[in-house]
């Protein structure tokens, strides 16, 4: 804990570490209050595409957290940030969600269902049948196929629901085209999280509550890492993978209590 406290920049994913759903996770305030306390500069780097900064900002503050919008960063804004570098005024197909839209709108990329140059996937509760058909033929007429993120599935109230891995496999196998992902575990978002901080890598850690995205990210990064378990990790499943996070916590409540700990500890030597 000593190592992790003295860092000067926190990247922090959101779903499973700061909330299921509309559910705050125990801790987080306390998390939240430490960062401010302490003068840390911090980033939520979420891979969920649908929400804009300016939404996941109103969705704390529902929950009584009160968090600038500038501290947050999504795989929906990497994604336009990305194909407005490789193809200034793109056209794009999407299946998605607003904050997708939002971000791809705000870089000048155009919607077009006719000759897209890309199909562009994130979260999305309007995936069906039909918009699978197009993406399928837009990618056999020439487009390009890019995934806001690599997750598989995701945390809720409810449990496990599917994400965006699992809305772009039917395409890549029909098309027999794999789909670039620009979320974590990419290292575009980890340079741009780190950028936005202004810290080296080595006065960085980042929080995630997944071995495949996550840790993975910070280990191939050169960030310190902290697993918590409040999303889709368990100490079976982390088992599994040939690498480790630093540090394994329930929570992010942890991280002010432990570190409140080893304060008083030293100060009573």
């Amino acid at each position: 804990m000593d190592q992790l406290r003295n860092k000067k920049g926190f990247i922090c994913d959101m779903d499973g570490v700061i909330y299921h759903g509309n559910q705050i996770l125990p801790g987080v305030k306390e998390f939240i209050d430490w960062l401010y306390r302490e003068d840390k500069k911090f980033l939520f780097l979420t891979n969920n595409s649908g929400k804009t900064p300016q939404e996941l900002q109103e969705k704390l503050s529902r929950m009584g957290l009160h968090v600038d919008s500038s501290h947050f960063y999504t795989s929906a804004l990497a994604t336009a940030n990305f194909i407005a570098t490789q193809t200034p005024n793109a056209k794009v197909f999407v299946i998605g969600e607003p904050g997708l839209y939002n971000a791809l709108y705000e870089k000048g990329i155009i919607l077009d269902d006719t000759s897209p140059d890309y199909v562009v996937i994130g979260e999305s509760y309007s995936y069906n049948y039909e918009n699978i058909c197009r993406a399928v033929r837009h990618i056999q007429n020439g487009a390009r196929l890019i995934g806001t993120n690599s997750d598989l599935t995701g945390p809720t109230e409810q449990g496990i629901i599917p994400a965006c891995r699992a809305f772009v496999k039917p395409i890549e196998m029909v098309t027999g085209k794999e789909a670039y992902y620009i979320g974590k575990p990419n290292p575009l978002m980890m340079r741009t999280g780190l950028n936005m901080l202004g810290v080296h890598s080595k006065e960085a850690a980042i929080i995630g509550d997944r071995m495949d995205t996550d840790i993975v990210s910070g280990i191939e990064s050169g960030l310190d890492t902290v697993l918590v378990l409040s999303g889709v990790s368990t100490m079976e499943t982390v088992k599994t993978f040939p690498y480790r996070p630093r540090l394994i916590l329930k929570g992010v409540g942890e991280i002010p209590t432990l570190a409140a700990k080893e304060e008083k500890a030293e100060k009573t030597k």
